[in-house]
């Protein structure tokens, strides 16, 4: 008589497995509309002939940035981003290059944060904070096309096209409008993040079409050039769908003796709060004394991006586990 293979299937500790094969499956589609949408990436870089890389996951020490926090690998840490290693390249003498890969941030979990997540930035010798936003608007217009030969997407119950053009609008402005305050006012009171993300990012990246929100103050962007002019406002913007954070970017700080100066405010912030204070990134900021041209980089949360593709309110839903 032939062995019953079936005696597992009424095992009550395998219903963990069983769970997991049903939410694997669940997600098939948002997998296979992922597969398209790196397909997509990698076709658009190279057709603008940019340099795909990869640098290393687990580093010396992380970005000393104000309220990102980023997770232990034994004597080392997880990155939060691959950007220093990228710049060191571009004072190498690199010109367009890009990576996609996994990123690690602590405490950052919920619908819209994973504590591991894909990112995609790229970097440009020579450009600037508009200029990389006009490669941001093209790209996801790429991929729009490349996976459903269209620009729209539903979300959140809004139809948005991402090859229209983009509304624009200041922080200073956001502020005023959204929030009925004084962005100097907020940032010398310690609340601009408090009323970002709970008065004015909600508001952002309706009616139809994504919001470009520009220049930034400087006191809440460590890595961003000042606008001429202007010395407390930088080139940096950040693009929004339904109150949805997608990308942020702007024209590279270059300064080495004003990038450091940053930093141990940062860390004079973190000490001043309880929490860890990274060393500072000694080869990155020696490579900028070396010389680092004029460039301008993007970050792009991927998952997050998949969300608007796919239509998902939940980032859970469109990873794998």
């Amino acid at each position: 008589m032939a062995e019953d293979s079936s005696w597992w299937k009424d095992r009550p500790d395998l219903e963990a497995a069983r769970t997991e094969r049903k939410l694997l499956r669940s997600k098939r589609r948002a997998l296979h509309i992922r597969a398209a949408m790196m397909d997509a990436i990698r076709t658009f870089f190279a057709k603008k002939d940019f340099l795909e890389v990869q640098t290393p996951v687990r580093i010396p020490t992380p970005a000393l940035e104000d309220y990102i926090e980023a997770i232990p690998s034994g004597n080392a840490w997880l990155r939060t981003s691959p950007e220093f290693h990228m710049k060191r390249m571009l004072a190498a003498g690199f010109d367009r290059i890009y990576q996609t890969g996994p990123c690690f941030r602590r405490d950052e979990d919920g619908s819209r944060h994973l504590l591991e997540f894909t990112m995609l930035e790229w970097y440009r010798n020579g450009g600037d904070w508009l200029d990389v936003l006009e490669d941001c608007h093209d790209l996801l217009a790429e991929i729009g096309y490349h996976c459903f030969q269209t620009s729209e997407f539903l979300f959140r119950g809004q139809l948005i096209d991402v090859g229209c053009d983009w509304e624009r609008i200041t922080v200073e402005e956001a502020f005023q409008k959204y929030a009925d305050a004084d962005l100097d006012e907020v940032i010398a009171l310690g609340r601009f993040e408090e009323v970002l993300c709970l008065r004015v990012e909600p508001r952002l990246g309706m009616g139809g079409r994504p919001t470009v929100l520009t220049e930034y103050p400087l006191a809440c962007s460590g890595l961003s050039a000042q606008i001429p002019g202007r010395p407390n406002r930088v080139e940096r913007w950040e693009v929004y769908v339904c109150g949805l954070e997608l990308g942020n970017a702007c024209t590279e700080l270059a300064d080495p003796a004003e990038q450091e100066r940053r930093f141990r405010e940062t860390a004079a912030l973190r000490h001043r709060e309880g929490r860890d204070i990274y060393p500072l990134d000694q080869p990155f900021l020696d490579m900028i004394r070396v010389g680092l041209p004029k460039t301008a980089g993007v970050a792009i949360g991927l998952d997050r991006l998949l969300m608007l593709i796919t239509g998902e309110d939940d980032i859970h839903d469109v990873n794998a586990f």
